[in-house]
């Protein structure tokens, strides 16, 4: 038995190609390796493969968050100016807040390595008691923008490290992450008395 809260995480991989077959999904592989290196709680994962169709994105997120009660959703895919991108629009659709700085700090990380990174129509919402983000497609651009580039002159800090204190305040469970890969910020009033691993 563990001694941290359990948290169920949704991971949807939005993409045409994938979701019929031709090629192999490398989304739903690179969340959960990241997320599994990355958090010390127990993880119930709900996966979803599915089209570029606004509709199904959003009843996707619905399920997710509504019938399969998970705490935080990521997708992967279907951010950019492509008429066919429209997980941003999916996701805004089911969101009872708009959380603009997640999709501010991915563009400020991609930025470091390409001028294209301004295309990205990546958005972050709260539905319920969940946390819903939309993140890039590239499993490298995944990584980076969740854990930040700490390496870097200036570092810049990834997305993740706000997730657990943001789950915290919409009364989710208390996500602990191992501070190798991400360290989690939270103001000193909120911080649990560490446990043992």
């Amino acid at each position: 038995m563990s001694d941290f809260d359990p948290i169920r995480i949704g991971v949807v991989s939005i993409s045409d190609r994938a979701s019929s077959g031709v090629y192999e999904d490398k989304g739903i592989p690179a969340l959960q390796d990241w997320l599994g290196r990355a958090l010390r709680n127990p993880i119930t994962w709900e996966t979803r493969l599915i089209p570029d169709e606004q509709d199904g994105i959003s009843a996707a997120l619905r399920e997710l968050v509504d019938q399969a009660r998970c705490d935080l959703v990521l997708t992967t895919g279907g951010t950019g100016p492509a008429p066919r991108d429209v997980t941003p629009e999916a996701t805004l659709a089911v969101a009872d807040k708009v959380m603009p700085g997640f999709g501010e700090q991915m563009r400020q990380i991609s930025l470091r390595f390409v001028p294209t990174a301004i295309l990205s129509r990546q958005v972050a919402v709260i539905r319920g008691q969940a946390l819903i983000i939309n993140l890039p497609g590239q499993p490298k651009s995944i990584a980076e923008t969740l854990q930040g580039l700490p390496e870097a002159s200036p570092p810049a800090h990834g997305i993740f490290a706000a997730v657990p204190y943001c789950i915290d305040l919409i009364g989710g469970p208390y996500i602990e992450t191992d501070a190798a890969v991400c360290k989690a910020f939270r103001p000193k009033s909120a911080i649990r008395p560490a446990r043992a691993s």
